[in-house]
């Protein structure tokens, strides 16, 4: 009697007692069914996934190269209060390109931040909680946003209400009397510089780790 061990298995997965088969159905052809199905999902799935990430990752490898910009001569500002200018940070879409930031010069008193050297102060209108237009408001020295009651003081360090960082900054430097902004950098609640990120990320204690940065500003392209 031959050994068991040289015995050829049946090619049919009834004969094999495979949960789930049916009659005449093979081995060969469950295996083929299974790796065709699993194809398929892994595609599937892919096609939802990889927009997402796309979109997920794209901020962190967007490079944004604008020209540096000049919003006046460094006469029209003064320490005490600040400028509204409008400057380009998106280009070739026209006017919703363009936004509005304030100006003031810098005084050696208050703006004690590290790295700062520049004559002049550039602070972005944009609110760090969801990203709404703030507000200087002159008689209180402090930038007001109207959506959900954000308050930074007179230096765009967070005061109260639900932003997460200080109000985000500009490179700047004088060129023949006047003031040039370049890129947009942003700061934690010690006004140390960081790439920029987006309204909602925190600079302080681990948020910075929790967010990555974009490679478009380097955290000394100012001077």
């Amino acid at each position: 009697m031959a050994d068991d061990r040289y015995k050829k298995s049946s090619p049919y997965t009834a004969d094999r007692g495979i949960p789930g088969a049916f009659e005449g159905e093979t081995v060969t052809r469950r295996r083929f069914m299974g790796a065709t199905t699993h194809t398929l999902g892994a595609v599937a799935a892919g096609a939802f996934a990889l927009p997402a990430l796309g979109f997920a990752l794209g901020p962190v490898f967007e490079r944004t190269k604008l020209p540096w910009q000049s919003v006046g001569p460094l006469d029209d500002f003064t320490k005490d209060t600040y400028v509204p200018r409008v400057i380009q940070i998106v280009s070739g879409i026209g006017e919703a390109g363009k936004t509005t930031v304030y100006v003031r010069l810098r005084n050696p008193q208050i703006d004690t931040e590290p790295g700062g050297k520049s004559a002049a102060i550039v602070i972005s209108t944009r609110c760090n909680h969801l990203g709404c237009p703030v507000r200087f408001t002159a008689a209180a020295g402090k930038f007001i946003c109207p959506c959900h009651g954000g308050v930074y003081d007179f230096r765009g360090l967070r005061e109260g209400g639900p932003p997460v960082r200080p109000l985000d900054r500009f490179y700047t430097r004088v060129e023949n009397g006047n003031v040039m902004v370049g890129p947009r950098y942003s700061v934690n609640s010690e006004l140390r510089r960081f790439s920029p990120r987006d309204p909602g990320e925190p600079l302080d204690g681990i948020g910075q780790y929790l967010y990555p940065a974009r490679f478009s500003t380097p955290e000394k392209a100012g001077r």
